[in-house]
């Protein structure tokens, strides 16, 4: 039987004389895209600043170099004068958690007196301590009846003492430490002696004012122990604060007073005193 039967792998037949402009055939699915048309002489615009614009940016370019230099001169010749007139500048380090001042004794004091300034710090930090208790067995003793008068006067000692004890007499001590300086040292033994007075007054607490009270001393404490235990035992505690206080502060004045007479640094108080005293005169 004949059969006529397609061939899938044959050719298709194209008649090259049949119309172009016909139908197209149904497998045709994208039309062809249309010619981009091709300038050889196509340029790019990039925009250039004239000549004018340029000249006037190196200008200012050598203004604000010529500023800097002049900063920078500026800048070195005030730590010059700084170097020169022995300024030095002090960074707050302590207390860490909230800087208010300077403090490196590992760093700015010597050695061989590293241990007599740690000393000194303990009994600046001591006397901090004993101040705040006092405000505390004094607290305890107004609420006991002792009025409230007495609690004022603790929180002045303790808003006064802090401050006074550390510009009269630490920093003199630390900068007399650091820098050799005769005059700091003379500063630092009046008023460390004034220091170790108050300590002495507040371990005894005699009733000048208002019976005492106001300061936990040992006077105060054998008069309130007979009515208020608790409160003669918080006195009798500020007693010792006071008396510690006072002997290791004792121990920092001996220590400092021997290096100083060790180190001759009595005959340059006198000079230094001396030359002090002509220039306020002139």
């Amino acid at each position: 039987m004949n059969r006529y039967e397609s061939n899938p792998f044959a050719e298709e037949e194209v008649n090259p004389f049949a119309d172009s402009k016909g139908v197209p055939p149904a497998n045709s699915k994208l039309s062809p895209l249309p010619p981009e048309p091709y300038d050889r002489g196509a340029t790019v615009d990039i925009p250039l600043d004239s000549k004018k614009n340029l000249k006037e940016k190196e200008k200012e370019l050598k203004a604000k170099e010529a500023e800097l230099k002049r900063r920078e001169q500026e800048v070195k010749r005030k730590e010059e004068a700084i170097q020169k007139a022995g300024i030095v500048i002090e960074e707050k380090n302590w207390p860490p958690f909230f800087p208010i001042i300077h403090h490196d004794i590992a760093n700015e004091i010597p050695i061989h007196l590293q241990k007599i300034q740690y000393v000194a710090f303990t009994t600046y930090l001591g006397f901090i301590m004993c101040l705040f208790w006092n405000i505390v067995a004094v607290t305890v003793a107004w609420f006991s009846g002792g009025g409230p008068i007495i609690w004022v006067l603790a929180v002045i000692y303790f808003l006064a003492g802090v401050p006074l004890s550390f510009f009269l007499w630490y920093r003199p001590l630390y900068r007399a430490m650091r820098t050799d300086s005769a005059i700091s040292f003379a500063g630092f033994f009046l008023s460390y002696i004034l220091h170790i007075g108050f300590c002495i007054y507040a371990a005894i607490a005699p009733p000048i004012i208002l019976e005492g009270r106001s300061i936990a001393g040992i006077l105060p404490a054998i008069g309130i122990m007979t009515t208020n235990l608790a409160c003669g035992i918080l006195y009798f505690i500020g007693f010792g604060l006071f008396t510690g206080e006072a002997l290791m502060s004792i121990w920092v004045l001996q220590q400092v007073y021997t290096y100083f007479r060790g180190s001759g640094k009595g005959q340059d108080v006198k000079r230094e005193a001396a030359r002090n005293t002509m220039m306020a005169a002139i």
